[in-house]
């Protein structure tokens, strides 16, 4: 029954993968040089000599992975290692206690990350201004995100004639019925749960009621999340900032000056000059985040209690998957390996996952109850951890997650395409030759009869009363409460604990703080699993880098359409999966 939806959108996908073989292609020949130029580079990275008064100088203008690896930079022709959240949180912790640095600079020009890791790297911020010393930051134009980031700092300078965006959050849904229609396909939809709007795209033009109230409900809950943190720093009243964002009254430089958003506006060798005298210090030492305090390679079984962090990011695919997704069979094997290593105490697995293959899911499940009852295993969650992303972790001791984290969505569907229209158009005529009756029930050149969608139904039917029947289990609750919070009904993190999908908000620090005290751990090693293997890991980063680069340059804002659109070939047996085709403004 769940195979029947397998390689069924192939035909939908062949100018896409045209696309990304030709991209791939490009990838290739730039490998060809790529190992000319490790071989000139042997060293990942170099420390520098740390000086007395030294700045912290925080800026994050690439993307914020969970878990470390190893890129080129085709710039410098080097080889760069890549921090993880983790290192970043320890990094902070570390300069807090460092004598011979001062403060951290905050320079926010751009900001390539989820909301959930900004809530993490804000928590450590806020944790370092106990020690006394300074955060000072500086854009020349914050979004809603920088901001949220910025607002912990001491100060907040801004560039002249710069501007900060505080009109609130918006979610941008797109929607391919009219496309569909007129083009000649049509989709056949199977789902379980009314707010399981993954397949709305597909349906229809407009979003449905459901989708709409539960959309409102987790952009306000982020929104709210904001606004009581910049309350909390800031000091200006939650009321007060709707109202300037309902009113428009963040204009320009001069009114987020005016309305204390930003506490001044200086060009940045104006800033500079500040942080020299609060370094004390007559020179500007700045110290870049990737050259502090190198956090050595993590390594199995060293010495002494460890705690498996196990990373599982991307969408959730049968097999090994890769880099950019969850392979039920590579992440299985992890987490066996983590249980039956009688180093490892206690387990963290931290899922930053919109979901995807239910069966994929399911196999992941089994694995986490064993592990479960072998030792403390806590999940964190990271940006999304959406549908089979919270089936994966619902057999957990504890499920650790930020305010403004995407969860839920417990529920499934499965989608077919119905291309007949479209290849006849173009004159294909496909023949089919049968040895039974419906040896073609999935044939995407045919429409689907009443009673095969009835068949098929009862395969989604089945697929969500297993997947509630875990989290009823799971949570230690019945199937009928989770039935009513499920139905793929989005939550944000907030929202989550108070009904119970949740135990406790935080981040990645606090989930292994808690596998330690779950595990009675006073001293411990955090080793990162999977181990990365940095010749592979550079591989896949050349290639990835070159095809994303290429393809982000070429179309821009619509990038994120193709890549979610893309992911329709990875979509095999029914899904659990988050509806996706969410963008916000942050």
């Amino acid at each position: 029954m769940k195979d029947f939806f397998n390689n069924t959108i192939a035909s939908m996908c062949g100018t896409l993968l045209a696309l990304v073989i030709t991209v791939s292609m490009i990838g290739l020949i730039v490998i060809g040089g790529f190992f000319g130029i490790i071989a000139l580079n042997s060293n990942m990275n170099q420390d520098i000599e740390t000086t007395d008064h030294s700045i912290l100088h925080l800026k994050f203008n690439e993307s914020i992975s969970d878990q470390r690896s190893v890129e080129p930079n085709f710039s410098t022709f080097t080889i760069e290692q890549k921090m993880g959240l983790y290192d970043i949180l320890t990094k902070i912790k570390n300069a807090a206690e460092e004598d011979f640095i001062s403060g951290i600079y905050l320079d926010l020009s751009s900001l390539h990350t989820g909301l959930a890791t900004i809530e993490d790297i804000r928590s450590a911020l806020i944790e370092f201004k106990k020690s006394g010393k300074f955060i000072v930051a500086h854009s020349e134009y914050y979004s809603h995100s920088t901001y949220y980031l910025a607002s912990v700092a001491d100060k907040i300078y801004l560039t002249p004639a710069g501007g900060v965006e505080f009109t609130g959050l918006s979610s941008n849904i797109v929607f391919f019925k009219s496309l569909f229609d007129k083009i000649g396909v049509k989709p056949i939809v199977i789902r379980h749960g009314k707010f399981k709007s993954a397949v709305e795209p597909f349906l229809q033009d407009v979003i449905s009621d459901a989708n709409r109230e539960q959309t409102q409900k987790y952009v306000n809950s982020l929104w709210t999340t904001i606004l009581k943190g910049i309350e909390d720093q800031r000091d200006i009243p939650e009321a007060k900032l709707n109202y300037y964002a309902d009113a428009l009254l963040i204009k320009n430089d001069l009114s987020a000056l005016e309305y204390k958003l930003v506490d001044g506006l200086k060009y940045k060798d104006e800033v500079f000059a500040e942080l020299k005298k609060l370094s004390n210090s007559d020179q500007l030492n700045l110290l870049p985040l990737k050259y502090y305090n190198q956090v050595p390679d993590f390594s199995y079984g060293s010495y002494g209690d460890e705690i498996a962090v196990i990373y599982a990011t991307g969408s959730i695919v049968s097999g090994e998957g890769n880099e950019d997704m969850i392979g039920s069979e590579s992440l299985s094997e992890l987490i066996r390996s983590a249980r039956e290593n009688s180093s490892v105490k206690a387990i963290v697995l931290r899922v930053n996952s919109p979901g995807g293959s239910a069966l994929a899911s399911e196999v992941i499940w089994r694995e986490t109850v064993l592990a479960q009852k072998a030792k403390p295993l806590i999940v964190s969650f990271g940006d999304v951890a959406a549908s089979g992303g919270y089936y994966i972790a619902c057999a957990a001791d504890a499920i650790v997650a930020e305010p403004n984290t995407i969860t839920g969505s417990i529920g499934v569907f499965g989608v077919l395409f119905n291309t007949k229209d479209i290849m006849n158009k173009f004159g294909v005529n496909v023949n089919t030759i049968r040895s039974n009756k419906f040896s073609d029930i999935a044939n995407p050149t045919r429409p689907i009869t009443d009673w095969e969608k009835s068949v098929l139904q009862d395969g989604v039917e089945e697929v969500y009363e297993t997947f509630v029947k875990h989290v009823a289990e799971g949570r230690k609750t019945t199937f009928s409460a989770i039935d009513k919070i499920a139905q793929g009904r989005v939550w944000t993190g907030t929202d989550a604990k108070e009904i119970g999908l949740v135990d406790q908000l935080g981040g990645l620090n606090d989930a292994i703080v808690l596998a330690a005290e779950k595990a009675f751990l006073k001293k411990y090693q955090v080793i990162s699993y999977p181990e990365q293997n940095k010749l592979k890991a550079m591989i896949h980063e050349a290639l990835g880098g070159v095809k994303v680069s290429v393809l982000s340059d070429e179309l821009g804002d619509a990038y994120h359409i193709f890549k979610q659109v893309n992911e329709l070939k990875t979509m095999k047996g029914v899904q659990a999966r988050l509806p996706y085709f969410y963008k916000f403004n942050n």
